[in-house]
């Protein structure tokens, strides 16, 4: 087994274990604690600088950009695709939809800097949007947006008290979402699967899992390109 492969188990293993301790009213300190490595080890080392291996460091440090970029069939997504719509996720849930504050896309102006044609989570796109997306991103931007969602993750989630996991989403935090189209009408179902969860919910998907889920996608198109 590779190192990656294996680190990949491991992630996987941990996730399950998070999930377990997550609502656990005397494991607070313990599912933070797991849930920030956990959450490190899915986002560059520069990041955080805690943990020995990086998802996002194992698959785009050596990644051509051509590759990055590539669309490797129909009914298929980017990498580059991959890395913003995981990204946008996690600042939309964990600012909005969490902290109850700006997106980070919009307060530190990446939209401008990433060069990104929308704003939104990418899930509408249609195959000539998605390669007009994939090939106009600015990959270098959208890796330091990527670490500056990163970061403030973290900044939130430290923040938190034990009795905040439990708070559901509000309703009009939901709305905010809607109005500043960080979600498209045509993908509203995201919204309306985020507005049934709780705090510990959003920190397990998409702040973590989700990552996971679509950071083994990004690993699956690198090794299928080699």
């Amino acid at each position: 087994m590779d190192t990656a492969e294996s680190y990949r188990k491991t992630c996987l293993q941990r996730q399950t274990e998070l999930r377990r301790i997550m609502m656990s009213p005397n494991q607070f300190d313990q599912a933070l604690s797991l849930f920030l490595s956990q959450h490190a080890m899915l986002h560059s080392k520069k990041m955080a600088q805690t943990e020995p291996w990086s998802f996002e460091d194992e698959i785009l440090n050596d990644m051509p950009e051509e590759q990055v970029r590539r669309i490797p069939h129909r009914d298929c997504h980017s990498v580059a695709w991959l890395i913003w719509h995981i990204t946008r996720c996690e600042d939309i849930t964990m600012n909005l939809l969490v902290a109850g504050t700006p997106q980070i896309l919009l307060q530190q102006g990446w939209l401008n800097l990433t060069r990104s044609p929308v704003c939104d989570t990418g899930n509408a796109m249609d195959d000539e949007a998605l390669a007009y997306f994939s090939n106009t991103i600015d990959i270098t931007a959208l890796r330091a947006y990527r670490l500056a969602v990163g970061r403030r993750t973290r900044d939130i989630v430290n923040q938190l008290q034990p009795a905040e996991l439990k708070h559901k989403v509000e309703t009009s935090r939901i709305t905010r979402v809607m109005k500043e189209g960080a979600v498209v009408e045509a993908a509203r179902g995201i919204a309306d699967y985020w507005s049934k969860r709780n705090v510990a919910g959003l920190l397990l998907m998409p702040a973590t899992r989700h990552n996971l889920i679509h950071l083994g996608e990004a690993l699956q198109l690198k090794r299928s390109y080699s």
